[in-house]
């Protein structure tokens, strides 16, 4: 298994199983990154059902802002690390008016040195229309420089649609 793998895909498109399928087949402790908030209801419900899908099996830590930082004790207790996903997390960010390219290198750094597999799971939101508003044309701008910085770092990265995943690095 390579020690980075990034996968995008759009909504519902898969990714997320894709991504846990590749970190099942790797030892016994997993840990699972959670980047989402639970904002309303419907998004509890959500992430309720997304740990029932994981299983036994899963520790998971909550960061929906200091991704780095969780990363970093992924490392230290778990065999395999499973981040999903990065749209939350930048939309978090952006909602507390950090510095994106600061956190994006600060995140492409802890890849970069992860002594364990980690898999990332992001969204691709540049397939779209263009966003009527400025916020949103600033969001999609911003997610497609973090793909492409976290792509980068990655040694391999996956394309996910209709549920099935194409190689574009490996």
């Amino acid at each position: 298994m390579p020690m980075s793998q990034f996968i995008l895909g759009g909504a519902r498109s898969g990714k997320s199983q894709r991504a846990l399928e590749l970190a099942e087949g790797t030892g016994d402790r997993r840990t699972f990154i959670a980047t989402a908030e639970a904002w309303d209801e419907e998004m509890a419900e959500r992430i309720a059902r997304h740990k029932t899908e994981r299983g036994a099996g899963w520790s998971t830590i909550e960061a929906p802002h200091d991704l780095v930082s969780a990363i970093h004790v992924a490392a230290e207790q778990a065999d395999v690390c499973l981040v999903d996903c990065l749209t939350l997390w930048l939309s978090n960010l952006m909602h507390q008016d950090q510095d994106i390219a600061l956190e994006t290198e600060q995140l492409c750094d802890a890849i970069a040195q992860m002594p364990i597999p980690i898999i990332l799971v992001s969204n691709e939101v540049g397939l779209g229309l263009v966003p009527e508003t400025p916020l949103g044309r600033t969001f999609r701008d911003a997610q497609g420089r973090l793909n492409q910085a976290v792509a980068r770092v990655c040694e391999r990265v996956e394309f996910v649609a209709a549920g099935l995943p194409l190689t574009l690095k490996s």
